[in-house]
């Protein structure tokens, strides 16, 4: 168990705050408004820490870093936000997955992501003409 310092509350809280997956600059740069002296390689050595101890989760997607939520959640997916980056819960499962699995083969766990425009980043999309696809010669 490490000891209870303000960085690691501060850290802590920002999982609790942004209830989302985090990679770990979101965390520092969030972390930093209550701790300004706070630095990447304490962001990384406590999350290592809170994943050890089962307080954490990390949220693996295909091609990217890994993110960070807290533990004990319910079964759900995420949507990735390809403009910011950020990772969302959709809370609940898309469907019986398991069901499609061919004859004889074992399903053991599924994740799904979805992507797209988070609202803030898709915001407006509908007002916004929509790009002529370039031709070349």
């Amino acid at each position: 168990m490490e000891r209870d310092t303000a960085q690691r509350r501060a850290i802590r809280q920002v999982f609790v705050d942004c209830a989302r997956p985090l990679a770990p600059q979101e965390v520092l740069v969030e972390a930093q408004r209550t701790v300004r002296a706070l630095g990447i390689a304490t962001v990384y050595r406590t999350i290592k820490g809170l994943v050890e101890e089962g307080w954490l989760a990390a949220v693996e997607l295909p091609g990217a870093a890994a993110r960070y939520e807290v533990a004990g959640k319910e079964h759900h997916h995420h949507f990735a936000c390809r403009s910011c980056q950020r990772v969302f819960d959709i809370p609940g499962c898309a469907g019986h997955l398991h069901a499609d699995v061919p004859a004889g083969f074992r399903c053991d766990f599924h994740a799904v992501v979805i992507y797209g425009l988070c609202q803030g980043c898709g915001e407006g999309d509908e007002a916004r003409p929509k790009r002529k696809a370039r031709t070349t010669r």
